[in-house]
């Protein structure tokens, strides 16, 4: 028993893999949660919102946002092109990642 109760223990300080630097991967409906009817702020003061009806403004900029699978999506007019994300969450953070690895992280505002 006395084993037991260690093993939880020690195993329980053991962080989650993927999460030992703090960011938690967020798939599917994580994604909506984190980002439906909220406001990230960018490092440049740029703020972006996510409406939850699938409309985003970055700045004074119109676009489309949706979750495709576990990944963040977006098309920008006159573009019909998507470009998707991973997605991360560390606290009031909310990290983007896209295919080629280069990261975009805001932090959201309307929860300050």
């Amino acid at each position: 028993m006395r084993t037991t109760l260690a093993m939880v223990a020690i195993l329980g300080c053991v962080p989650v893999l993927g999460a030992a630097d703090g960011w938690q991967r967020l798939e599917g409906d994580g994604i909506t949660t984190a980002l439906a009817a909220r406001v990230l702020g960018y490092p440049d003061a740029t703020l972006q919102d996510f409406f939850a009806d699938g409309r985003t403004l970055y700045g004074e900029s119109w676009g489309r946002w949706e979750v495709r699978g576990d990944r963040y999506c977006s098309q920008w007019p006159p573009s019909d092109r998507w470009t998707c994300y991973g997605v991360e969450r560390s606290g009031l953070d909310v990290r983007f990642t896209d295919d080629a690895g280069v990261t975009t992280t805001g932090r959201y505002v309307d929860l300050q």
